[in-house]
Parts: structure tokens; C-alpha cells; sequence
């Protein structure tokens, strides 16, 4: 099977989609013109014209606005934001009017809308472009928010939102984009609201979702070689979340920890941490332990930015506590 990057991956998707329905369009900052910011639309201001891939101001709530009349007149938008950390400024117009539309209209306005970018740290970019709101987006009822890890996921994932008759948040990374795998030719897609079993194991369940669950794969590496067998769950999408997968997996291994790239307070490790304990309470052997990032800003430095993340070492020592904990 061909190997392709993340970017590409999201590009077929798209492109894929919009040869499919010519309803569908893009726009964003730097989409048509200059290929996208992180070169995720090359070429498709070439293929399909300046009416459908459309390069817009450094205006958010605007184009955001926009996008929404015109998912509510039958078209479909895909939105790129920059960087999900500008979507603050679209905000009232994704919560108050994207995820409200089909509620409030007793169900005659679908909003059939995708908004689209990379989410949380990418290196030194400091506090206000390295925040993960994946979180946020999904305590709001009415929108579905969709966290890809791989390519092959990311174009299933994609194309799925884009079909979707309600409005979707699919957050990325910009560590990402250059991550390789295989993915198909063919015709695929992959379900909202499925979570995933990246590795097998019957010690201890370890659940996480986008770029951080790489952490979770290293660390089950250097696990194994202890002697720890270590079961990997990727949510793939944060809302809706896929309960029954995680309490099946931790009815096996009977223990839990929860990787994500977020603050702690209000995140989704704590719902997950409050279903588990409440829907298989009997089944645990060890109290669920989560790792988040730091609660503050994440600085520029770094090496803050290396103390303030999740990395292997913090999930080797939940590991190995959850597993160790009666003994």
C-alpha cells in the first residue's frame, strides 16, 4: 500500500469530497493563493477555481459567519482556521449559531459544515498558539469534534465530517502534517464517534486522542519491555466519545490512565476518568490516574515546554503506579 503524509491524506479528502458534490468549498486564510498555510491545499485553487477554494481576510468571526449562512442555504463549507487558537475570535458564531441552527429551528436548518485546523503545542509558539480546546468545543452540544493521530484516520475521519449533516470540529497538528502512513487509493471512510484499538494489551488501558497518544506509544514500548503489557485506545473523536470501548477494554485490564494535551480542569481525561469509575467501578483494580499538560500558559522555553507536556517518563510512572498500587 502507498505511503502518504498527513497532509496529503486531509487534501484527498477534500479533494476527493468536493469532485463528489459541488456543493462542497473551502476557505480560510492563505487556502487558495499560497497553498495553505501549512500546504494542506496545494493545488486545489488550481483544480477547483477561486469560487470553491477562496482565500479570505484575517477575519474569523467573518468568514465563520459567512460559512454558517451558507451551510444553512444548502451548501457545505469546510473552514480552515490557521490555528484553532483563532478560532476564539469565530467563536460565537460556531457556538451561538452553528451548533444552535438545527435546535432553534425545530429541526428545518441542517449546518452541514466542517472547521478545520491544527490544534494544541507546536513548539515554540508560546501561550497563545499552543492551547487545546478540543475540550471546549466538545462540551457544546450540537457540534461533533473529531481529533485524528494518523493519516490513514484523518482522511476516513474527513471525509465522514464533510458528509455529515451537522456542523464538525476536526482538530490537527501542525507537528503532524508531516507524518507518514500508509493509507488506500480506494474509496474509505471511517465512522464519527468510533474509538480504536492501536495495540492490544491486558495490564493496564492507557486512552488518549491526537498527536500526544505517540507518547502513549512509546511508553508502552519501553513497558513491554518490563514485563507491562499496555492497551492503547484512540478515541478519534472527543464528542461523541466512545464509552463502551474504554469500559470493555478496562473490564480486561482492570486499570486506567488517560493521556491528553490539555489543561486539567473540565477535560475530557476527567469525563472519561467519571464514566469508567461509575460504569465499571467493580472492574478497577487501581484508581485511574490521568496526565494532562501543566495548568498555566505554556511557556516559550523549551525546556518548559518539555516540563510542562505529557511525556513518556509521566506515563510510565502512572503505569507502573496503577499497576503496582496493592502490591
Amino acid at each position: 500500500m502507498r505511503v502518504i503524509e498527513f497532509r496529503e491524506a486531509l487534501r484527498e479528502a477534500m479533494s476527493e469530497e468536493m469532485r463528489r458534490d459541488d456543493k462542497i468549498f473551502l476557505m480560510g486564510e492563505e487556502v487558495a493563493e499560497y497553498n495553505g498555510a501549512y500546504k494542506v491545499s496545494k493545488g486545489m485553487l488550481a483544480e477547483f477555481g477561486a469560487k470553491r477554494v477562496i482565500d479570505t481576510p484575517i477575519a474569523e468571526l467573518g468568514f465563520a459567519g459567512i460559512a454558517v449562512g451558507a451551510a444553512s442555504n444548502g451548501l457545505r463549507p469546510i473552514v480552515e482556521f490557521m490555528t484553532f487558537n483563532f478560532s476564539l475570535v469565530a467563536i460565537d458564531q460556531i457556538i451561538n449559531s452553528a451548533a444552535k441552527m438545527y435546535s432553534m429551528s425545530g429541526g428545518q436548518y441542517n449546518v452541514p459544515i466542517v472547521f478545520r485546523g491544527p490544534t494544541a503545542s507546536a513548539g515554540m509558539l508560546s501561550s497563545q498558539h499552543s492551547q487545546a480546546f478540543e475540550n471546549w468545543f466538545a462540551n457544546c452540544p450540537g457540534l461533533k469534534v473529531v481529533v485524528p493521530s494518523n493519516p490513514y484516520d484523518a482522511k476516513g475521519l474527513l471525509k465522514s465530517a464533510i458528509r455529515n449533516n451537522d456542523p464538525v470540529i476536526f482538530m490537527e497538528s501542525e507537528q503532524m502534517y508531516g507524518d507518514k502512513a500508509e493509507v488506500p487509493e480506494e474509496e474509505y471512510t471511517i465512522p464519527i464517534g468510533l474509538a480504536d484499538i492501536k495495540r492490544e494489551g491486558t495490564d493496564v488501558t492507557i486512552v488518549s486522542f491526537g498527536k500526544i497518544i505517540k507518547v502513549a506509544y512509546a511508553a508502552a514500548k519501553e513497558l513491554e519491555a518490563e514485563g507491562i503489557s499496555v492497551e492503547i485506545i484512540d478515541l478519534r473523536t472527543v464528542r461523541p466519545i466512545d464509552y463502551e470501548t474504554v469500559i470493555n477494554s478496562v473490564k480486561k485490564t482492570n486499570r486506567l490512565v488517560v493521556l491528553e494535551e490539555a489543561w486539567p480542569l473540565a477535560s475530557i481525561s476527567t469525563e472519561i476518568a467519571f464514566k469508567v469509575q461509575k460504569d465499571a467501578f467493580d472492574y478497577l483494580d487501581a484508581p485511574i490516574l490521568r496526565i494532562t499538560t501543566a495548568d498555566t500558559p505554556l511557556p516559550y522555553a523549551p525546556t518548559l515546554i518539555e516540563a510542562s507536556l505529557p511525556n513518556v517518563a509521566r506515563v510510565i510512572k502512572a503505569v507502573k503506579e496503577v499497576m503496582y498500587v496493592n502490591k
